[in-house]
């Protein structure tokens, strides 16, 4: 009876001790994130004091510091947070839904499905705006359905899955350079901004459409955190626990891509935000429940710590798609290095 009584309380005190491991590190990642948004806000290629930047938010004229907060660095931190939120959670889904690092959007395809739709958008059809970001959710939905249907024989396999987005993803990217190779010079540079992914030129009211896009399919993704640990332990057995696999897979699917999507519409494709979120959140949390929030104040971190970096730490400006890219490009070959060395599969 004392064994089972410590072996229990063992048990139980691992459990206390993984929940407040969690817990401290979701609230470092947000203290972390309020910090930058309001570094972001106060210091750039000028200094406001943060009693100024506190008095425009609350709806002040400030001379000066009107202009520079509100129309300026406002816009453009509010997306940094609300595109990275949905990166790093759409990203992190995928990667959990399907067992695999690989399994994020940049890689298979899924970016690309909106950034080409969005190319054609400009550089062909001459749109810009609403148009332009309703055509590339549209597009991203459709090639993750194409992707999703090609891959599909008996259910549907992670790796199956990857090499069927890589393949669509190299047909969209010859698309995408052949519309670039015959577009006019004033919607070359509009669609490269684009390509890239930027927040430059970030307006207020591009966040509505992005933060509702964000509260209803990010809130069912949320709302499957518990079927998609079930799924990392296997198809079989999350069935075996009660967990509808297909439903489930639809709706982080739909979900996942469609929050991705909005995202791109608004920044354009920001390279390895969704790669990188979900590993960073498993390293600081371990195996201490889901990583679905974790890895999206990760991504917001990454967009809105990158963007500053971008503009102001560096010799010359880059967008933030140059410095996520800069960050993702070595992981993703040390992660391939790490799988041939230990024999281990993708």
């Amino acid at each position: 009876m004392t064994t089972l009584s410590s072996t229990t309380g063992s048990i139980v005190g691992s459990r206390r001790h993984r929940a407040r491991r969690r817990h401290v590190v979701i609230a470092v990642l947000l203290i972390l994130l309020a910090a930058f948004f309001a570094l972001t806000l106060s210091l750039g290629q000028s200094f406001t004091p943060p009693g100024e930047v506190i008095r425009v938010l609350l709806g002040e004229q400030v001379p000066g510091a009107s202009f520079t907060v509100e129309q300026l660095r406002l816009p453009r931190a509010v997306l940094s947070v609300l595109a990275g939120l949905s990166f790093g959670l759409g990203g992190a889904a995928f990667q959990i839904m399907l067992r695999n690092p690989l399994a994020s959007p940049d890689i298979i395809g899924i970016n690309w499905g909106a950034s080409a739709a969005a190319v054609f958008a400009i550089v062909v059809l001459s749109l810009k705006g609403p148009a332009v970001s309703i055509l590339a959710v549209t597009s991203g939905l459709g090639v993750a359905l194409l992707i999703y249907v090609l891959s599909f024989r008996n259910g549907v396999a992670g790796t199956r899955l990857i090499l069927v987005g890589i393949g669509v993803s190299a047909m969209l990217e010859s698309f995408i350079a052949y519309i670039l190779s015959n577009a006019p010079a004033w919607n070359l540079q509009e669609a490269m901004r684009w390509l890239t992914g930027s927040v430059n030129g970030a307006q207020l009211d591009q966040a509505p459409p992005l933060l509702l896009a964000l509260a209803v399919l990010g809130g069912l993704l949320l709302s499957q955190a518990r079927n998609l640990e079930a799924l990392r332990l296997g198809d079989d057995t999350a069935a075996a626990l009660g967990v509808g696999v297909a439903r489930t897979r639809i709706i982080v699917i739909v979900s996942a891509v469609g929050v991705i999507a909005f995202a791109t519409a608004v920044t354009g494709p920001i390279a390895f935000v969704a790669f990188l979120s979900g590993p960073i959140a498993a390293r600081t949390i371990g195996n201490n429940g889901s990583l679905l929030i974790p890895a999206a104040l990760v991504g917001a971190l990454l967009v809105l710590a990158g963007d500053y970096c971008g503009q102001f730490l560096l010799p010359s400006r880059y967008p933030v798609g140059v410095i996520t890219g800069a960050l993702g490009a070595p992981y993703l070959i040390f992660l391939i290095v790490r799988a041939n060395r230990s024999g281990a599969s993708l």
